[in-house]
């Protein structure tokens, strides 16, 4: 990576904001890789994404005002993952799954007494449904909750797979419409996000 920064006259004009689209489309091959590619493509797209994190870290070197490099990455890492599994390296019990989640949930919250909003941290990057799934896992912490199918004239889905089939539903109905269904579930999490942040301030 050093090399490459130093020698390859494209790779010098990079910056943090340029590298952006390449890290979310190397994301999204490292799940297509577990989700349906061979041992080979996930070995192969893991090493993509991991030079993403190097190109990061070896751009972030270079600022002149706050530099930092790989090592300081990795030992960030490893001071929280440290604080975060105190039932591995500081004598705590976690003999469950949700043991674990109560410890690392306690560390987490640790960290983050800054935030005012159960929002706060969310990354609005993400795409519209998973940003989705996360506010409204947040949204529930803060006693916001959304309602399922109501007035009778839908069902819940009782499978993923019924999930999957009514999502996709929904988007051919948007597609017949006209509509965006990325704006319109993004614009309806504004408005779920102005319902927390009122549940949190009491309004």
């Amino acid at each position: 990576m050093r090399e490459v920064r130093e020698r390859c006259v494209w790779s010098q004009q990079i910056t943090h904001r340029d590298l952006v689209p390449y890290l979310i489309e190397e994301s999204h091959e490292v799940i297509d890789a577990v989700e349906s590619g061979t041992r080979a493509d996930l070995r192969e797209e893991l090493g993509d994404l991991l030079w993403q994190v190097l190109f990061h870290a070896a751009i972030a070197a270079q600022d002149p005002d706050d530099p930092f490099d790989i090592d300081d990455v990795a030992d960030t890492l490893t001071e929280k993952m440290v604080r975060r599994h105190p039932h591995v390296f500081s004598g705590e019990v976690a003999t469950t799954p949700d043991e674990v989640l109560v410890h690392w949930n306690a560390a987490k919250a640790a960290e983050k007494r800054a935030r005012r909003s159960v929002l706060d941290g969310v990354p609005r990057g993400m795409p519209a449904l998973a940003l989705a799934q996360k506010i409204v896992g947040r949204a529930a912490g803060a006693g916001v909750e959304v309602a399922g199918p109501s007035g009778g004239t839908a069902t819940a889905p009782e499978t993923e797979a019924e999930l999957g089939d009514a999502l996709l539903e929904l988007v051919a109905v948007a597609r017949a419409e006209g509509w965006d269904a990325e704006r319109a579930l993004r614009e309806r999490l504004r408005g779920l996000e102005a319902d927390v942040r009122d549940a949190e301030s009491g309004a």
